[in-house]
């Protein structure tokens, strides 16, 4: 819980340094993705509401088969009032966002698929799973029920003349 306790906070339209991993440059479907997150999180250049500095990153990683997204805070050193390359540091302020992308569309909501993600699994087919399983437990223990009535038909105790004596 502690690391979801984010510190910091950057101004209103300023401009974000964007920061992507090495991969985002070699798989194609990567390369597109790095042109859309580049259209919309970057500051228009000249754009009448954004700030002449920056004083945030947005970096963007691969991992897993996920794009993973941090956004961090540019603070100067404790003495400065201007950041030097030397006395920056970067705090994270989120949010934090984890991206699983499923398929890329040549059009807006539909056209040739671009891209096809062949490790996503849906969330329909995960619960489909998960109640075959359940129902296999249950037939599990149907048939062994089954298996021991009729192995006690096949092997039944016999009667003892002796066993009411005592009663």
């Amino acid at each position: 819980m502690a690391e979801l306790k984010l510190s910091g906070n950057h101004l209103k339209g300023s401009r974000p340094i964007l920061s992507f991993d090495s991969a985002f440059d070699q798989q194609p479907h990567l390369q597109l993705m790095k042109e859309m997150f580049t259209q919309s999180f970057a500051t228009p250049r000249r754009h009448p509401k954004s700030k002449p500095f920056h004083d945030h990153v947005i970096s963007f990683h691969f991992l897993d088969n996920r794009i993973w997204l941090r956004n961090y805070q540019v603070v100067p050193g404790i003495d400065q009032k201007k950041a030097s390359a030397d006395s920056v540091s970067l705090v994270e302020v989120g949010p934090r966002v984890c991206l699983n992308p499923i398929k890329i569309f040549g059009g807006s909501f539909g056209g040739p698929v671009l891209f096809d993600n062949p490790h996503f699994v849906s969330p329909n087919r995960i619960r489909a799973l998960l109640k075959k399983r359940e129902a296999s437990k249950y037939g599990a223990k149907v048939s062994a029920k089954a298996q021991r009535r009729e192995h006690q038909q096949q092997h039944q105790i016999p009667h003892d003349d002796l066993a009411d004596v005592f009663k």
